[in-house]
């Protein structure tokens, strides 16, 4: 029997967790061989040395280079990238991933070519079509042929859009694939001047640029969160590194410190006292952990952490974080429970519907 030959395609770092479990799993199969396309450049500088070896995954087959920050230039340059891989890589299905710019390239190529498409992690709205994610959402989720949703709202906004419930599968979050198979193996990272062994601490992620272009909010979130009584661990890199270090250096609550491995976030967020993001893959993960997570954010494209995990949305406002601060400080913040299939057969159960459809 021939083997089913599934290229799936990535566009930045985070899009990495959600297919290491993917390729095992197909590996696992045995009836399947898998291509992994990284439509940014083999040196990315936002991918440490130590990321494949800490998913235990295999390093991309082809690395398309494409990196710019203007939007529309990804996506016409991945196009162009992408549809000449597929030249001499031929697939019988294409597997994007998340709502990236360069994910619609590489759907639209896909589709142009007649090759089947499935979006993992369909269905995710905030319903603003003002953002240039949620018009790649609804691009991806138009085109593709297999939608795999995450949660029961996802799945009812990718059926009701859809129209045909056979092409969308709730396999839930594959993201607690990865956490569930490395969970034992994350590692205590060393930070100088704190023992997070001993003293609880606080866990602050920036990346949103919308958040990170309104300087009078951010320094007015900042400030509430230095004067919170715990150290705050800040792991950041980039335009957030940059503010962060200018304006929060010399605050002695704050530990602003390069980015950490994967093993080593992974650690540090599961033992915190409470996560304070912008990132709805760190929410997610949070609520896995049950560590209380306050979201710089009006929405989430997960409603599940909200309303069945220990996630809390304040949008921007410095006057909510305190106060969530205030209940999280003493002791008062929400149970949280595991939403459906989050049970780390997300990936096998993607590879199944792959190959008997």
């Amino acid at each position: 029997m021939t083997k089913k030959n599934i290229c799936i395609v990535v566009g930045a770092r985070p899009n990495f967790m959600k297919v290491a479990p993917l390729l095992r799993a197909v590996r696992k199969s045995g009836e399947a061989d898998s291509q992994l396309v990284y439509t940014g450049r083999a040196d990315d500088p936002t991918l440490e040395p130590t990321l494949f070896d800490d998913l235990e995954m295999p390093l991309p087959n082809a690395c398309l280079g494409v990196d710019s920050q203007r939007l529309n230039e990804i996506t016409s340059r991945v196009m162009a990238e992408f549809d000449s891989y597929l030249d001499s890589h031929p697939c019988d299905v294409v597997i994007v991933v998340d709502d990236l710019a360069s994910t619609m390239a590489a759907a639209i190529v896909t589709k142009k070519r007649g090759i089947r498409l499935a979006h993992l992690v369909a269905g995710t709205r905030s319903f603003d079509i003002s953002m240039p994610k949620e018009i790649n959402r609804l691009v991806i989720d138009a085109l593709s042929d297999y939608l795999f949703t995450a949660g029961m709202k996802s799945n009812s906004v990718a059926t009701r859009e859809q129209g045909v419930t056979s092409q969308t599968y709730l396999v839930g979050n594959i993201l607690m694939d990865s956490l569930r198979y490395n969970r034992t193996r994350f590692r205590q990272p060393s930070l100088a001047g704190l023992d997070l062994t001993t003293q609880p601490y606080l866990v602050l992620t920036l990346n949103r640029k919308a958040l990170l272009s309104d300087t009078v909010r951010l320094r007015q979130l900042l400030d509430v969160l230095a004067a919170c009584g715990l150290p705050v661990v800040a792991p950041v890199r980039g335009e957030a590194g940059t503010f962060m270090h200018k304006h929060y250096a010399t605050r002695p609550s704050m530990h602003i410190v390069d980015p950490l491995s994967y093993l080593e976030f992974g650690w540090l967020t599961m033992h915190a006292k409470g996560i304070v993001t912008d990132s709805g893959n760190v929410a997610e993960e949070a609520t896995f952990n049950g560590v209380p997570c306050i979201t710089l954010n009006s929405y989430t494209e997960h409603q599940e952490t909200v309303s069945q995990g220990t996630n809390v949305l304040i949008g921007g406002d410095a006057e909510k974080l305190r106060a969530a601060l205030g209940t999280l400080l003493a002791g008062q913040w929400k149970s949280g429970a595991l939403p459906d299939r989050w049970d780390g057969r997300t990936s096998e159960r993607i590879v199944q519907i792959l190959l008997n459809t």
